[in-house]
């Protein structure tokens, strides 16, 4: 890991300067990428963003979507419901 355990100089960027103790750091990931390998389908439809947090597990998704039609909050939690428990479980 390149996180400083105390804010100094990082060469990647300022971000990755700041303490990691003290601070919610936005990084990048990779998993948006992965997630287009593995559902062709969604190949080069997402991107994504991380935080590093001064905890020893923790997990978290901010998934914001542009869909072709209008929906409503409960179709759309009724929609990734159905998905979690058919094809995609």
């Amino acid at each position: 890991a390149t996180q400083k355990t105390v804010d100094g100089p990082s060469a990647k960027d300022w971000r990755g300067g700041r303490a990691a103790s003290f601070n919610i750091i936005p990084s990048s990931t990779g998993a948006a990428k992965a997630v287009g390998k593995v559902l062709p389908s969604l190949n080069g439809k997402l991107t994504g963003m991380s935080f590093r947090v001064p905890t020893v597990d923790v997990s978290v998704v901010d998934l914001t979507v542009r869909l072709e039609k209008a929906a409503t909050y409960d179709e759309i939690k009724a929609a990734i419901k159905e998905e979690s428990e058919g094809k995609m479980k």
